[in-house]
């Protein structure tokens, strides 16, 4: 005779008997340590040029302090000078003008809600696994209604990968010289890997099919978008994986440039010149 046994409602109880609370907690603390690199960098409000390589994470550089180390010529900020209102105990960092923007699109994302509802508000940690008990929880149609800006927020993405595709072009000049270098690789790799995960996403799928909910209603298959959604979808099945590795390589640009523009690594590049801010 087959017992059923009886499943406690209690929270993060089931009958799972893997490992299932360890991709909840290791996505938990990944991007808590992109956080809180990315905070921190910005509030360093220098050392984030080393001519002809900006930082993903200052661009673009509305506002410039000329005064501030490894900080981009003021000829090249879009509004000039840094405002002399601005409050003392705030730095002058061009990052906290524009990271609002792509952060904005990255954490309306639904495989970004799909994490941290797990990993940070347990709603559920894991399939299978009881949810943090709450009272009147109406998901995303009260509080979190502000998830519906993802697909407007898309458009500010595009317009970053753009900004940093320019940026990526110029590191391939220094100084009026044509040539390549690391730091131009990683510029380009770095305008790669975020434009497969922008371009993977489910709200521009949705936009290239014509912003129809169904194609098999309206005879999709003949509608004019079905095919560019159709290959749209490749890189949706991999959206998890260009989130992660795009994010993590921001990351990493910011680091190499900060690191080259304090003098700490040498940029290898064919100017025959070191590069410097």
């Amino acid at each position: 005779m087959n017992q059923t046994q009886a499943h406690s409602t209690d929270f993060a109880s089931t009958q799972r008997t893997d490992l299932w609370w360890l991709e909840p907690l290791a996505t938990g603390l990944g991007f808590l340590c992109f956080v809180i690199y990315t905070t921190w960098a910005m509030f360093q409000a220098g050392y984030y040029y080393a001519g002809p390589y900006l930082s993903p994470l200052y661009s673009p550089p509305l506002m410039v302090d000329p005064t501030a180390a490894g900080a981009i010529p003021l000829e090249h900020a879009w509004f000039g000078a840094w405002p002399g209102w601005w409050p003392k105990f705030l730095p002058a960092s061009p990052a906290m003008l524009v990271l609002l923007g792509p952060l904005s699109f990255r954490l309306t994302c639904y495989y970004y809600r799909k994490f941290y509802y797990r990993s940070y508000f347990a709603t559920p940690p894991s399939c299978a696994v009881t949810a943090f008990p709450q009272k009147d929880y109406k998901g995303e149609t009260h509080l979190l209604l502000f998830q519906n800006i993802h697909r407007y927020t898309l458009y500010i993405a595009i317009g970053y990968i753009l900004i940093l595709a320019s940026d990526a072009f110029k590191a391939f000049f220094n100084h009026g010289q044509f040539g390549i270098g690391v730091g131009t690789a990683v510029l380009v790799i770095n305008v790669l890997l975020l434009s497969h995960y922008t371009f993977g996403c489910h709200a521009f799928r949705h936009l290239m099919g014509g912003r129809m909910d169904c194609f098999s209603c309206a005879n999709g298959k003949e509608h004019l978008g079905h095919n560019l959604w159709h290959k749209i979808t490749r890189l949706n099945e991999h959206h998890m994986f260009w989130a992660w590795v795009s994010m993590i390589w921001v990351g990493f640009t910011d680091f190499y440039i900060r690191m080259v523009s304090m003098g700490i690594w040498h940029d290898f590049n064919t100017w025959a010149s070191v590069v410097r801010p």
